[in-house]
């Protein structure tokens, strides 16, 4: 973009300040300060004002304890306890309202680089459907880990296109920033450094030189690194495990992780609201039969032994290591009659559905949102945020086909991530959301004519 003279800043903040109204409107009305929120909420208090990382125990026979943790990575926790410190403990709106900042900062950083890698009209492009991006900005209004990757994905690829072409102090250090923060924000946040990582490499041969773009290749992962280091040594300290990210089903040493239970979800899962009302509700509150899918049952002895199990559970709501077993014995079952529908189906099904699933989870619209005899008005918005939620695919898709610079890395870290959430249980939309950065950035490119030479970061 070309922000020279009062008219080329004119255009950026009008559009900040629409998508600045829009962050507000989402923190007034549709705030979501609730489950995850409050675990890392609990855990930046007590490392706050305890000096403990763990969250908060309490005992039927005493008052509560603090225990130490690693079930979440300090990432996220460490940006609260910075906020409590400045704002007041479990100041969250306080939270929201940085957030809201920093999403605009990344509004800006995609519209960069898009200007980068396609002209002045892609980043003005970019800038608007960034700033507009209800997706994006609906997770401004909650204090999770969503607005911060997606910062860092921004950043990361911004830092990336200024390094290739010569490394500068203050961008390099963005780029290490950038993947170093997104894996201490989550473990898939990993994913960042390794496509960063291999194209400063790969496209540094080029514009570097071998010789230099490796020399910085290895001299960023080893600053990266730094934090890990410290964070497996507190591990390996406290609970005598190597652990340098965080646990796949985010349990403590010792803790009962429920693995049969977690295997006949995998058996049945394909959405959002199968998480929602199954899945979540395992060892915290009732699962009622009703809610479970066709797919849960192949014949009719699955369906008395389903029920069974369910009855047992749901008079007690715990997950008890013989329940467990017993649900992991019906899995076994499921998957010996349909190992394709376990292994490649159902996956797909996830998959696709966190990619094209309406993206209402936020807003005050309910799961089953095509019931349009119950909520004519939420079915009606939630087909609109499909459309939306297509549209910006679709332009995302046409973009790409023009491969503009960056396209390798970019489209590199889309099909990482998907095939990466491919392989879990429990979809969910905001998984996807890391992309969107870069989903923006190509969209912009299919409405622009990319005016810059194809050179040094082709």
């Amino acid at each position: 973009m070309d922000l020279r003279g009062p008219r080329g800043w004119l255009f950026p903040l009008v559009v900040l300040a629409a998508g600045a109204a829009l962050r507000l409107w989402v923190i007034h009305f549709h705030p979501q300060i609730q489950g995850d929120s409050l675990i890392y909420g609990d855990i930046a208090s007590n490392w706050l004002t305890h000096g403990i990382y763990g969250h908060t125990v309490g005992h039927a026979s005493g008052p509560s304890t603090i225990e130490p943790t690693l079930v979440r990575l300090p990432g996220y926790p460490a940006f609260l306890a910075l906020c409590f410190a400045l704002f007041g403990v479990a100041n969250y709106h306080a939270v929201l309202y940085l957030q809201a900042v920093i999403d605009l900062g990344s509004c800006l950083l995609i519209a960069g680089l898009a200007a980068k890698i396609c002209g002045s009209r892609a980043g003005q492009v970019a800038l608007v459907l960034a700033a507009l991006c209800p997706f994006t900005a609906n997770y401004a209004a909650s204090p999770l880990t969503e607005t911060l990757s997606i910062f860092c994905v921004a950043l990361g690829f911004r830092a990336l296109a200024e390094v290739l072409e010569g490394p500068r102090r203050g961008w390099t250090v963005a780029l290490i920033f950038s993947w170093s923060y997104a894996a201490l924000l989550r473990p898939d946040g990993a994913l960042l450094a390794v496509v960063l990582w291999t194209a400063l490499i790969v496209y540094g041969r080029h514009s570097l030189g071998w010789a230099s773009a490796l020399r910085l290749a290895l001299l960023t992962a080893l600053l990266a690194l730094l934090p890990f280091v410290a964070w497996t040594l507190r591990n390996q300290r406290t609970f005598h495990v190597f652990q340098p990210l965080a646990p796949r089903y985010a349990n403590d040493p010792g803790e009962f992780a429920f693995p049969g239970f977690v295997r006949w979800i995998r058996t049945l899962t394909a959405d959002f609201t199968s998480t929602s009302e199954i899945y979540w509700n395992g060892n915290s509150d009732r699962i009622d039969p009703a809610t479970l899918p066709a797919r849960a049952y192949d014949n009719p002895a699955q369906y008395q032994e389903t029920h069974r199990l369910l009855e047992q559970y749901n008079a007690t709501t715990t997950l008890t290591p013989e329940l467990d077993a017993a649900f992991a014995q019906l899995a076994a079952e499921r998957v010996r009659a349909h190992p394709i529908r376990y292994y490649i189906g159902l996956p797909l099904l996830r998959l696709a559905d966190m990619w094209l699933r309406p993206r209402v989870e936020t807003l005050n619209v309910s799961l089953r949102w095509w019931q349009y005899a119950q909520h004519p008005a939420e079915t009606r918005l939630a087909i609109f945020y499909g459309a939306l939620n297509l549209a910006y695919l679709l332009a995302a898709f046409l973009g790409t086909l023009r491969w503009p610079r960056l396209a390798g890395p970019m489209v590199g870290l889309i099909a990482l991530r998907s095939l990466l959430l491919a392989t879990l249980e429990a979809p969910e939309p905001r998984y996807t959301l890391e992309c969107f950065p870069l989903v923006i950035v190509l969209a912009a490119v299919a409405f622009a004519r990319c005016d810059r030479p194809q050179q040094k970061i082709t």
